[in-house]
């Protein structure tokens, strides 16, 4: 899990959110509302603008998706896969009282799948 969230506010431009994304090399970030996750913008959401009608004075609220599914932090990695698998999304948020205190990626879950196995032929 990655604790130094990016977050945005709903009415910032989709262009400023996308470079940020760029400058931290991330694929999410989180849309706060009143200290909680209102939403989620992901690079598939930027895709999908450019790919039907440009970014050009498109905000986050127009392609943010709307109350993502989260997790808690004692929710396990396998509760976490399955949520992702079957929602067909790669980053979920980790809330605790309501406040987003992480967000755990595809990428976050191979490592611990891969940490536990040895690579083939070691």
């Amino acid at each position: 899990m990655s604790t130094r969230l990016a977050t945005i506010e709903a009415t910032a431009l989709l262009i400023d959110a996308a470079r940020e994304m760029h400058e931290r090399s991330i694929g999410a970030v989180l849309v706060m509302a009143n200290e909680g996750v209102a939403g989620i913008l992901t690079e598939r959401d930027l895709l999908h603008c450019v790919a039907t009608s440009g970014v050009e004075g498109a905000s986050v609220a127009d392609w943010m998706t709307r109350n993502p599914e989260t997790i808690e932090p004692s929710d396990t990695t396998a509760y976490a896969a399955s949520v992702m698998i079957h929602g067909g999304f790669r980053h979920l948020p980790v809330v605790e009282g309501g406040k987003p205190i992480g967000i755990v990626s595809i990428r976050d879950l191979m490592r611990t799948v891969l940490d536990d196995e040895s690579p083939r032929g070691v």
